[in-house]
Parts: structure tokens; C-alpha cells; sequence
């Protein structure tokens, strides 16, 4: 074998093709990682629009081994290892020619599509420089072919609508400088090892060997060795003393993380943790031969670690200020705030700032990051903020001044008071951050009533609660019809008011008050110890007046508990965030789907009418087609741009596999909701149940629940809903069951071992509502079904039952379909069933 490194324009160029084989596992790249690769350009291209001296870029390797080559044809090589990023980096080209040709840059979008992604005088598959395997070639030749279902709903059209938002979303004023630096750092920046295999080589064994080595030497291993080599005489003291105890005081992912933000805090803000050991090194290599200094150094990073073990075990912090807001951020969660929180104990140990002036920095750090959590706000470059800050912090000022004012800077997006009472009365906060994060903030606005019993939450189990029910009974219609606007429904309302704040709470009992009329809960927000349930059970009614009342209210606590950026208003001119929000979810939409501008309006805290208004005046925005009206009708009022040669609407929408009838309305299984835009976003929408540790036996009590609202709700679906149970359970399978008042069901399955349980289950049944959900939201992350095909394949044998029809474009989301198809086809459900339980047997003996 032979290595070398080039950039990925020389490896693709010429008359040849990378075929992947078909021992290699489908595209399986997701959001982190396409984020992080973004990260990575972007990073690059800022350096080379300022004029930075700009490095190479190094992605990794790829190991190619020779094909068949016949005269006259391309040169294959087959990709043995490497086929994930040499697929991500196909997609963002043919995601970078399509911008280009949309922003009318035809030259520069054909220059792209012949130097990579195409051998433009061959035909059939050897036009393609990359031939990914079976399962991924029609999606990723719609892309490469620019079909309108390019960009569907599995990993290659995911990643592919990625980089077309980000695309849309990153080219600034000087659009065509922008752009252009994003196709050289693509072409020219970004390095990769290429190993080439002599031919005659045993391919599948290099594939096997690369895929099976042992754990790896991490970057803090790497480095110690570097250390311990640099000091031959004084290594084993230095090693006893200093080295050893920061070690097993850390442990290994902590002192990983020390080593790291030890280059942070020192400037070094562009470092990644994957190039740890290079830096340091580069940084150590002079004082080769000097162990004294050597020493030193190795005493200095000891001396931190135990300053960072205080960020990361605060109860270790010996001031009471101090303890009180590192205790908060490491309830908030997440290592964002570690290298400012870092760079802050460090100015108090050198006597540079007092432990109550860091305490108030390390409040605006909070500030920051609740407001952008509660607004919403991308978290796209929010690390690469905090890294920045030690080394751009005005040290003439105290420290709490010189963070706010750098937290304040335009372009690091601190909403300020106007834009957090706003987003509190309109976002679907329920669906902002993680559930600890949902929870912390409204545990701190219950704090700020300062109670003078105040509740003991590490104790309390209290989950968050809506007042007004995600699945209202008629009588809560009934209440909103009194409030609704002009062609607005109650059900319209009712879905922008209630996962904003002012409708949420925090209770223990949240399964008794479910969506009970408000009359009983505020029985049962009576008994609460939380002063906020005693304010919302004081109100005579809870409807749209009362929601936005209670949203204020809690809007001048949230401005006082979490204090804004330096002017405290919104910088005029700027656009309001959630055009960009409606920007990002219209680009994730899958080919073949489409949603309605009272979803989008949700999903952004708007209204549909603004909506529409944005809409009708930027049709140019990605997939703004894709928004019709609530009976899923094209808008009389959308128009595309004068002088657009784009097709009508519906036809662009038939083309991609939107159905349509002979009204004009789209088919309803093809709309996407607010939570399904928001899932695609990458929202915490929903949780699995927790099912760890395994239940010793199914609740009776829950089942019979289940059973009686199956029989009242759903009598005739009553026989093979149970049928098909009993089914699940002889093949090795049992059943757990909600604990709201509508008990769903869930047939499980363990494909693991008593010390490696391994849970799914293929859907969830709602006995009240009358629908069967199939989450493959959830199966996309347990094997084998993160496999595409394997949930394209259950797609495909439910779709053949009469009454089930579930859109491909949602194979990463949750679709449903009516519980009355039990009815009729119990018996093919079963054989649907009996299919999944195979395939999950069949993987388990893999995994051995």
C-alpha cells in the first residue's frame, strides 16, 4: 500500500470512479457530524476572506483499492474505507451547484458539476465519479441529477438540504467573494491521506482490519508519553507527584478535556480536540532538554485541573458565590461555558479579579445562554464563542464588565429584553433545548417567588406540565372559540399557545391533571407547594387572555433573574430570528412533503397571516412552494418571481411525489406539523419512555386502563389490537404502557443481552386518539434499523396493508396511521411484526 496527501480536487479529477462496495453499510452520517464539518469550512473561509494564511484542512484518509478498468472507460477504485466523507463531500457540491445556479451563477455551477461530480463523456453509472452502494445510488443520483426528488427523506437527501441551508444562510453581502471561497476551500482546503492498495490485494481483510483495531492512544496519552520522553532524569517523580493524582483525580475524559482547554485559555481558540497533542507538542518542543521548565509546566496544567475539577464538581469551590453559580451551569448542562469558566478561576488564583466579580461574569454566561435557549437562537458557532473569549476580553476592565461587553458584541446574538418578553409570550418553548435545560428555567422562575418554605427540587420528582392539554377535550375548544381571530379555529389557537411558557408548569402530578377540564386541575394546583401552581389556580378560566398574562408576568422575573446585553434593546435593522428559523425548517423538508402556514407560524412563535406576507414576498426562499394553505391548497396569493421560468406549484410539488386530488389538495399523510418541522430541526420534541431497567412483568393495572379505553374508543379495532399483543408476546416480546391519562401502548422487544440490553419497539398505540404511530425517529438509532433500508423496508411491508399509508419522506420522523386498520388486516400486521422480530434476531447473532 502507498499513501499520500492531496487535496479532494486532485483526488476526484480525471476519467475515474470511487465505487463503494457492498460490504460497506449505507450513508450514515447525521447532523453532528455534517455541523461539524461545516464548522470546519466556515472556519476556513473566514480565514481566507480576512487574508489569513489559511492550512490545509486534514479530514482523514481514504483507502482506495484498484477496479476494473476497460479500454476507452474510467479507472475504478474501490473505496474500502473513507466512503462516509467522500459521500458528505460529493453531496456539498452538488448542494454548492445548485446554489450557484439559483443565484444565477450558471458558469460557475456547470464548472462544478464536470470537475467533480461527473466523468462528463461516459453514460450509465460510469458518468458518476462516486457510485455509493445500491441502497443509496437513486438518492444520491436525484441529487447529482438535480431530479426534483432530490434531497428525500433518508441520510443522503438529509445531508444534502443540509448543505443547501447552509449555503443559503452563510453567504453574506459580498455574495459571490463568499461562495467562491466556499467552493475553494471545498476543492483546495480541505486534505486527505489517500492509501491506494497494490492490486491483488485482499480488499475485504484491509476493510476488516481498519474497521476492527483496538482502542486507540487518546491525545492526553499521546501527550504524556511526549512529556515523560522529554524527562529522562526527573520523569518517575514528576510522574508520582504531579502527573498521577491529576489523572486519577480527573479521570481519562476529564484530563482529555483539561489538556485542551489548557491550550484554550492560553489563545490558542482555534484548536481542535483532535489536534491536541499536535499543539501541545509544538508548544513543549522547545524546552526539549530543559526539565526544570518541563516541570514546570507539567506542575502548572496539575494546578488547573484541580481549578477545572471545581467547574466540574462545584461543591469542591470554596466561595459561597462562586459554589452557587457553578452549581446552576452544571445543572444547565454541557462543557460550553468550560473554557470562560476556566479562563475565570484562573484570573482569580493569579489575584486578578475577585471571586465575586467572577461570580457575577459567570452570571451573565447563564444570562446568555438561557435567553438564546428561551429566543430560540441557532447555537451554530456557540462554542467557538466562549473559546474565543479568554483571549478577547478587554483586561482593562473588571472581569464581569469585560465578559458582558464581549457577550454583547452584534454578532454574538444576546437577545435582549424586547426579544426574550417576545419570545416568551409566541416560541414553542416546550421545544427549546434538552428537558433538564426546560426544567432549570422554569425551576429558577419558581425560585424567584422566594417562598418561604421553598420546594427541595433534587429531591421532588416534578416533570413539566401543559395547563391548557396538548390533547384538549371539546371542552377547551369550546373555550378558545371565544378568542380566536377572524378565520382563525380553535384548533389554530390552540396550537400557538400551548408549548409557549405561559402555559407551562412544573408538577408531580402530572399524570392526574393530563387534559382534565381546568376546573379539576385547579383542584389539583391547589394542594401544590409551588407558588407558581397557586398563581394559575387562582385564575377563573385558562385560555388565551390568561396564557399571555401569565407570559408577562413571568417575563419581568425572567429580565430580572437573567439580566441582557449592555443596552438591553434589539440592534435596529437587524432581521427579526424567525425568518431565519422559517428558513432552516423549509430547507430540511424532505422531497414529497409539504406543511401549512399556520405549522410554520407555530413553529417560529408567528402567526400565519405575517407568515404568508414573508412568503408571498420572498418566493425565492427554499421550498417556500411547499407551504399551502390549512385545506393543503396552493396560496391564491403565492406568485413566483417576475421572470422565473419555475414551474406552477403543484406541478413542482407532483413532480416530487406530493399527491394531490382532484380539489387541488394535497394528501394529508404527506404533511409535515410544527413538531415534525421541529424534529427536523433537531429539536427535542419528544422523548423515548425509559424502559431501563427491564419491568419484571407488564402493569396490569396500565394494561387494563388500555384495554377499556381500546374498548370504549375503538371496539371494532378491540379483537386485533389484542391479537396482534398476544402475537408480540409469543415471539419473546412484552408490552409497557403510558402513564398519562390516555395509556398508550408499546410492544417491546430486547435484541441484547442481560448485560447489553438493546430495547425497541416498532410502534406506539393510542387507544383515545385512534392512531398507531411507527417511530422510526427512534429506530433510526438502534440497529439494524439505522440502517435506511431496513426502515424503508418496514415502510414498505406496512404500505401494503389497505388502510396504511405511510410517505417514504418520512423515514426519520414518527408517521401514523388510524388504529381501525386492526379491524380488518390484524392478521398482516402480525406478519409485519413477526418480520421485524427476524430482522432484530438476525442482527443480535451478528453482534454476537
Amino acid at each position: 500500500m502507498r499513501a499520500q496527501e492531496i487535496t479532494f480536487l486532485k483526488l476526484v479529477q480525471g476519467d475515474k470512479q470511487f465505487q463503494v462496495p457492498l460490504y460497506q453499510r449505507t450513508y450514515s452520517w447525521g447532523g453532528e457530524q455534517l455541523k461539524r464539518l461545516w464548522e470546519d469550512v466556515g472556519e476556513l473561509v473566514d480565514q481566507h476572506v480576512s487574508g489569513e494564511s489559511t492550512a490545509p484542512h486534514f479530514l482523514g484518509s481514504v483507502v482506495l483499492a484498484p477496479g476494473q478498468i476497460q479500454a476507452g472507460g474510467v479507472q475504478r477504485w474501490l473505496v474500502v474505507d473513507g466512503q462516509q466523507r467522500l459521500t458528505t463531500l460529493m453531496l456539498a457540491f452538488t448542494a454548492l451547484r445548485d446554489h450557484l445556479k439559483a443565484s444565477g451563477e450558471s458558469r460557475a455551477a456547470d464548472r462544478v458539476h464536470r470537475q467533480i461530480l461527473v466523468n462528463e463523456f461516459h453514460e450509465g453509472f460510469d458518468h458518476y465519479r462516486l457510485l455509493p452502494t445500491q441502497a443509496d445510488r437513486e438518492a444520491y443520483t436525484a441529487c447529482v441529477q438535480s431530479r426534483a426528488e432530490a434531497g428525500g427523506g433518508d441520510n443522503i437527501g438529509a445531508a444534502y438540504r443540509f448543505f443547501r441551508g447552509a449555503l443559503a444562510e452563510g453567504q453574506e453581502a459580498d455574495i459571490q467573494r463568499w461562495v467562491a471561497t466556499v467552493e475553494t476551500v471545498l476543492k483546495d482546503l480541505l486534505s486527505i491521506v489517500e492509501i491506494t492498495a497494490e492490486p491483488g490485494d485482499n480488499v475485504y481483510r484491509i476493510f476488516e482490519s481498519i474497521n476492527n483495531t483496538g482502542v486507540g492512544l487518546s491525545q492526553s496519552d499521546l501527550l504524556r508519553n511526549y512529556v515523560f520522553m522529554l524527562l529522562p532524569k526527573r520523569g518517575e517523580r514528576v510522574y508520582q507527584e504531579l502527573w498521577l493524582p491529576m489523572q486519577q483525580t480527573l479521570g481519562p475524559k476529564n484530563l482529555e478535556l483539561l489538556v485542551w482547554l489548557d491550550l484554550v485559555v492560553r489563545g490558542h481558540h482555534k484548536t481542535k480536540q483532535s489536534e491536541i497533542y499536535r499543539e501541545q507538542q509544538k508548544r513543549l518542543q522547545p524546552l526539549a532538554g530543559d526539565e526544570d521548565a518541563l516541570q514546570r509546566e507539567v506542575a502548572q496544567l496539575a494546578e488547573r485541573g484541580r481549578r477545572f475539577l471545581r467547574i466540574v464538581e462545584p461543591a469542591r469551590e470554596p466561595s459561597t458565590s462562586l459554589r452557587t453559580v457553578l452549581e446552576r451551569l452544571a445543572a444547565w448542562g454541557g462543557q460550553t461555558h468550560y473554557p470562560l469558566a476556566l479562563h475565570l478561576l484562573d484570573l482569580v488564583e493569579a489575584g486578578s479579579t475577585t471571586t465575586e466579580d467572577a461570580a457575577e461574569a459567570l452570571l451573565y454566561v447563564e444570562s446568555y445562554l438561557v435567553r438564546r435557549l428561551i429566543c430560540q437562537t441557532p447555537t451554530t458557532g456557540l462554542n467557538r464563542i466562549f473559546m474565543e473569549a479568554p483571549k478577547e476580553l478587554e483586561t482593562d476592565r473588571p472581569a464581569a464588565e469585560a465578559v458582558r461587553r464581549f457577550l454583547s458584541g452584534r454578532r454574538r446574538r444576546w437577545p435582549s429584553d424586547e426579544e426574550l418578553r417576545e419570545a416568551i409570550r409566541s416560541k414553542p418553548f416546550y421545544w427549546s433545548g434538552r428537558p433538564p435545560q426546560r426544567s432549570y428555567i422554569l425551576r429558577r422562575l419558581e425560585e424567584s417567588y422566594r417562598p418561604t418554605e421553598p420546594v427541595d427540587f433534587d429531591k421532588a420528582s416534578l416533570s413539566v406540565e401543559h395547563v391548557l392539554p396538548q390533547r384538549p377535550a371539546q371542552a377547551w375548544f369550546d373555550l378558545l372559540d371565544e378568542e380566536t381571530e377572524g378565520n382563525q379555529s380553535p384548533q389554530e389557537l390552540h396550537d400557538l399557545l400551548v408549548h409557549t411558557l405561559g402555559n407551562l408548569t412544573l408538577t408531580g402530578d402530572n399524570s392526574k391533571l393530563s387534559n382534565h377540564p381546568f376546573q379539576r386541575k385547579q383542584q389539583i394546583l391547589e394542594s401544590s407547594a409551588l407558588r407558581m401552581n397557586l398563581e394559575i389556580a387562582s385564575a377563573e378560566r385558562w385560555g388565551k387572555a390568561e396564557i399571555m398574562h401569565r407570559a408577562d408576568r413571568l417575563s419581568e422575573r425572567a429580565t430580572e433573574l437573567w439580566p441582557g446585553p449592555i443596552g438591553g434593546v434589539k440592534p435596529a435593522g437587524d432581521e427579526w430570528p424567525g425568518w431565519t428559523e422559517l428558513r432552516s425548517a423549509l430547507v430540511a423538508m424532505p422531497s414529497g412533503t409539504w406543511t401549512t402556514y399556520g405549522d410554520v407560524a407555530e413553529l417560529i412563535g408567528s402567526h400565519p397571516v405575517p407568515v404568508g406576507s414573508y412568503l408571498g414576498a420572498n418566493t425565492t426562499v427554499i421550498g417556500a412552494y411547499r407551504v399551502l394553505t390549512v385545506e393543503g391548497r396552493i396560496s391564491p396569493s403565492f406568485r413566483w418571481a417576475d421572470g422565473s421560468d419555475r414551474p406552477p406549484p403543484q406541478d413542482l410539488l407532483t413532480s416530487e411525489g406530493v399527491r394531490f386530488d382532484s380539489l387541488g389538495r394535497a394528501h394529508p399523510s404527506q404533511r409535515l406539523s410544527a413538531a415534525e418541522l421541529a424534529t427536523l430541526l433537531g429539536r427535542d420534541v419528544t422523548q423515548p419512555a425509559v424502559h431501563d431497567p427491564l419491568p419484571e412483568g407488564e402493569d396490569e393495572a396500565a394494561a387494563e386502563r388500555f384495554r377499556a379505553q381500546l374498548r370504549e374508543n375503538w371496539p371494532d379495532a378491540y379483537a386485533g389490537v389484542m391479537a396482534a399483543l398476544d402475537f408480540w408476546r409469543h415471539q419473546g416480546g412484552h408490552v409497557t404502557y403510558g402513564r398519562h391519562e390516555e395509556t398508550s401502548c408499546f410492544p417491546m422487544l430486547d435484541a441484547g443481552t442481560s448485560r447489553r440490553p438493546h430495547l425497541m419497539w416498532p410502534v406506539g398505540i393510542y387507544p383515545v386518539s385512534g392512531t398507531v404511530e411507527v417511530v422510526f425517529q427512534y429506530l433510526k438509532t438502534r440497529s439494524p434499523f439505522d440502517d435506511t433500508e431496513q426502515r424503508r423496508e418496514l415502510l414498505n411491508r406496512l404500505n401494503k396493508i389497505d388502510g396504511i399509508d405511510l410517505p417514504e419522506a418520512k423515514l426519520e420522523l414518527r408517521p401514523s396511521f388510524p388504529l381501525s386498520v386492526f379491524a380488518r388486516n390484524g392478521d398482516e400486521i402480525c406478519e409485519v411484526l413477526d418480520w421485524f422480530v427476524g430482522v432484530a434476531a438476525l442482527d443480535l447473532a451478528r453482534r454476537g
